[in-house]
């Protein structure tokens, strides 16, 4: 059996049209609206040199899952950023520790860009992301539904691990 492989996206582009689909599917109710085609027109958008924004999958001769870096992943908190998007793990890979290491690994490639820290927001996954070093930094209401906003700290100085939570 091979090695999983974490590639970035922008050198295996043609599971775009499946990873579409996949965080359609997932998301749906957080982005009403939002067609496949759109989707797929926006992960286009990831596939530059650049870390921000940029995606990468999990891969043991097929397609497994994913997450991505993007600047921001709530229009209502342009501040936070960036952001920690799209961990998906197909239903059939899920717990053997993919999602983990996908996030792991869009973390270290951040902290070696040199950014300081990182955002999601997940309405059912916070003892997933705790388990990583994530902290809750908010909940509040995000397109009709309770979401909980998390935070991770890259860096090793303290003063910057100190942040208010009650912004």
């Amino acid at each position: 059996m091979s090695l999983i492989q974490i590639l970035n996206l922008r050198d295996q582009s043609h599971h775009i049209p499946q990873l579409a689909a996949w965080h359609h599917h997932e998301w749906l109710a957080l982005n009403p609206g939002r067609s496949i085609d759109h989707r797929i027109e926006y992960m286009q958008s990831y596939l530059s040199d650049d870390l921000v924004p940029s995606t990468f999958i999990a891969k043991q001769g097929i397609l497994m899952g994913s997450a991505a870096i993007i600047e921001n992943d709530m229009d209502t908190r342009p501040e936070l950023t960036p952001w920690l998007a799209s961990v998906f793990v197909a239903p059939e890979f899920r717990n053997r520790g993919i999602g983990g290491r996908l996030v792991k690994h869009v973390m270290q490639q951040a902290k070696y860009a040199g950014i300081d820290a990182l955002y999601l927001f997940t309405p059912d996954r916070v003892s997933f992301y705790q388990k990583l070093g994530w902290r809750i930094f908010k909940q509040e209401e995000y397109r009709g539904h309770l979401v909980t906003i998390m935070r991770v700290v890259l860096s090793h100085d303290r003063e910057k691990n100190n942040f208010n939570n009650n912004d």
